[in-house]
Order: structure tokens, then C-alpha cells, then sequence
């Protein structure tokens, strides 16, 4: 059985701080809330029964452990280094997302609380989090961007037919910044009975540290069977960044190992542009949602809007220990547009019959940019974090159309 421990005990320090991102910038409304739910994740990861619960889960409802696949017929097209794909996408509910959502759905019943809200770009979190109050029956709302309602429609739907209720966000550019603060404003007001379920490595300590914690399972089982099948751990490993859960939870076990670590963030129309969401290569330090971290902002410090073709990665944060990580210089950050994203899932799809998901086609756009360039002995593992079911309605336009007219 896999459980939750801290490989690095120093981080978050007890200010919930990753050197000095992090923290806790909320209302005093929300600091009691807070401090119950750090107190009640700190109880549980030393219960086991709590942890034998969320691990029977994982095994039997979510369908863990995933395969680390090897993508042959893609690293042929390649050529180079060999490339491996770790298949978050065959989870229950298509993503990553679920791992997390059933982790502090046991939270919130353990709380005793009777609702969970959470927020949603692309959809796979809202759709994570209403099948996990579903199982657990609690009742649940899930807020969402209008212009991401409009992108994820099959996401939506499935969310009703789950029995969560989708709540627009209008204000902004109606996206998932936008839908996020539409949730914390929700969860002031109904802090007593309510439990918020945070999708990514975001948002005020505890949830980046318990978010993180809920997902290194990735890079836990990625490492294992990287030993079991190549007899020796990847020499890079890629994943895609928005707020950065799937990211932080592939690379946290890999820290303190001698492999390369890439995040890769959404360059929209490019950098050269307004039109992207490149966080840590193109923003300053900044408070969002009740964290330090790095954010696209103005000169007078106002949040500037994101954009991506995808709407996981539309995001104008990151998670905090991404940009202690990029200070660190531990892990690379690099961007892709999204003309490469789509050139790259379209190459996936022709080459092993997968439709990944918009937000992991960016870091196989990174793939396809190293991978010629190493040996051929060498070992790429992608981070397949999502499916690309929920993205086939905007990739036919994407691909009828162009990226700038759909």
C-alpha cells in the first residue's frame, strides 16, 4: 500500500510556506475552516484506516495503478529517446483529478460536512469531484467559467447527470481564475457545513501541501515501474502545468533523484503576445487565491487575463511550490503554443491511437521538441494527465477552422 508521507519534511514549513511562496491570504472568515481541515489532513495521514480507505478506492473505484506505457511507434517518429507515457488518463473520470477529489472527499465526511464545492476549467476536476460526492452522497455544486461551460459542454453534462449543480461564473474573462473566485466567495458565507475541494496545487496552506500529497501517487507508481520494466528511473520526465497538480504530483518523488524535471506551461498565440498563460516564464511574484506566487499581472499589480487553448491550463497562477521549484531551479519551465499542442496530439493519435487530453497534448509538444535530440538508449516519461473525450467538440473546430477563428 502507498501512503501519504512527507519525503521532504521541511517543506511546507509550519507557516505553510515553500520558501517564500505560500501562505495563507484569506478572510478571518475563512482562517478557523482552514486550520480545521490542516489539523484533520494531519490526523489522517497518520490513521490507518483513513489511508486503507482512500487506497481501496484508488484500487477499485478509480482503477489504480495506471500503466506506464512504452510509446513505440511514437518514439520511432520521433527518433531519439525512447518515450513513455504514464496513463493518468485511464483513470475513473479520465484524469488525474480523481486521485485528489477522492482524498478530500474522506476528508469532508471525516469533517462531517453534508456539501462540497469545488471549481473547474476544463471540467475533469468538476466531473472528479461531483462523482466522488456522488459515491460518498454529499451534495455538491461545482463552479465554472461561462466561456469554459461553453468549451466543456460534454463535462457539464455529465456533472448534471451526476447530480451536481454547475454554477456560471460571468465576471472576467469567465474562466477558471474567474470561477475559483466565484467558489472561495460561495464557501465564505457557507463555511460551517461546507468543504471546499480544491482541484489543483493552489489556494491557501494546507491545500497546495494536501493536494500534492494526494497526487504523488503518480510519481510514486511512475518510479516503480520504471524500475520494474526499463530496470533503471526515465532520464526526463514531462508534465504539464497550469495550477500544476499532476505536475508536482509526478515530480515531488523524483526531487532528490538525478532526473531531469520539466513543467511545461501554455504560450497560447506565443509569448511574444498577451494571448498566454505562461505563468512562470513570463510573471512576478503576486497574491491569488490566498497564496505567494508567481502570476501574470500589470505594472500596478492587477491580474492579467490568461488565455490557452486549453481551459486547464487558462490560468493566471501557479501552484506555490512550482515557483519555489523554479527559484530553486530543481525543475525547468517551458511553454509551448498552441498550434504546437495540437500538431503534437494530433501525432499521438496517428501514431499509438490515444486522444490525450489539451492540457498533456502541451507536454508532448515538449517531447516532440527534445526527444530527437537524445540518445536513443535515453527515457522521456510524459505525464498523460487526461483523456481527450471532453476536447473532441473544439478540436473539430480547432482543426476545421485554425486556433484563431474557432
Amino acid at each position: 500500500m502507498t501512503i501519504p508521507t512527507a519525503g521532504n519534511k521541511t517543506l511546507p514549513d509550519e507557516r505553510g510556506r515553500f520558501g517564500s511562496f505560500g501562505g495563507r491570504f484569506v478572510p478571518e472568515t475563512l482562517m478557523n475552516a482552514l486550520r480545521e481541515l490542516e489539523a484533520a489532513f494531519a490526523e489522517a495521514r497518520q490513521d490507518p484506516q483513513f489511508l486503507a480507505e482512500w487506497q481501496e478506492l484508488l484500487t477499485l473505484y478509480a482503477g489504480r495503478p495506471t500503466p506506464l506505457y512504452h510509446a513505440r511507434r511514437l518514439s520511432a517518429a520521433l527518433g531519439g529517446a525512447q518515450i513513455y507515457l504514464k496513463r493518468e488518463d485511464l483513470n475513473h473520470t479520465g484524469a488525474h483529478k480523481i486521485n485528489n477529489a477522492l482524498g478530500q472527499g474522506l476528508l469532508a465526511k471525516r469533517l462531517g460536512k453534508k456539501a462540497i464545492i469545488a471549481e473547474t476549467g476544463a471540467g475533469q476536476h468538476g466531473v472528479a469531484s461531483a462523482t466522488v460526492a456522488a459515491m460518498l452522497g454529499l451534495s455538491c455544486k461545482v463552479f465554472m467559467g461561462e466561456e469554459d461551460i461553453k468549451r466543456q459542454e460534454l463535462n457539464v453534462f455529465r456533472m448534471n447527470l451526476l447530480g451536481a449543480e454547475v454554477i456560471p461564473a460571468t465576471t472576467g474573462t469567465r474562466t477558471l481564475k474567474d470561477a475559483t473566485n466565484e467558489a472561495i466567495r460561495y464557501w465564505v458565507t457557507h463555511v460551517e457545513d461546507t468543504f471546499y475541494i480544491i482541484g489543483s496545487a493552489v489556494g491557501p496552506h494546507p491545500y497546495p501541501y494536501m493536494v500534492r500529497e494526494f497526487q504523488k501517487i503518480i510519481g510514486e507508481e511512475t518510479k516503480q515501474q520504471a524500475l520494474a520494466q526499463i530496470g533503471r528511473l526515465p532520464d526526463e520526465i514531462i508534465a504539464c502545468v497550469g495550477g500544476g497538480s499532476n505536475a508536482i504530483g509526478m515530480f515531488y518523488p523524483f526531487l532528490a533523484e538525478d532526473v531531469k524535471l520539466r513543467g511545461v506551461e501554455a504560450a497560447g498565440h506565443g509569448l511574444h503576445t498577451e494571448k498566454h498563460a505562461a505563468t512562470l516564464s513570463l510573471g512576478r511574484p503576486g497574491v491569488l487565491h490566498g497564496a505567494l506566487t508567481y502570476l501574470l499581472q500589470d505594472e500596478y499589480g492587477q491580474v492579467q487575463e490568461a488565455h490557452s487553448i486549453s481551459a486547464g491550463l487558462d490560468y493566471p497562477g501557479v501552484g506555490p511550490e512550482h515557483a519555489y521549484l523554479k527559484e530553486s531551479g530543481r525543475v525547468t519551465y517551458t511553454s509551448v503554443t498552441d498550434a504546437e499542442a495540437l500538431d503534437a496530439l494530433r501525432l499521438l493519435c496517428r501514431t499509438e491511437g490515444i486522444i490525450p487530453a489539451l492540457e498533456s497534448a502541451h507536454a508532448l509538444a515538449e517531447a516532440v521538441k527534445i526527444a530527437p535530440a537524445m540518445d536513443s538508449d535515453q527515457v522521456i516519461v510524459i505525464c498523460l494527465s487526461g483523456r481527450g473525450d471532453k476536447d473532441v467538440a473544439a478540436l473539430q473546430q480547432y482543426f476545421t477552422k485554425g486556433v484563431e477563428q474557432a
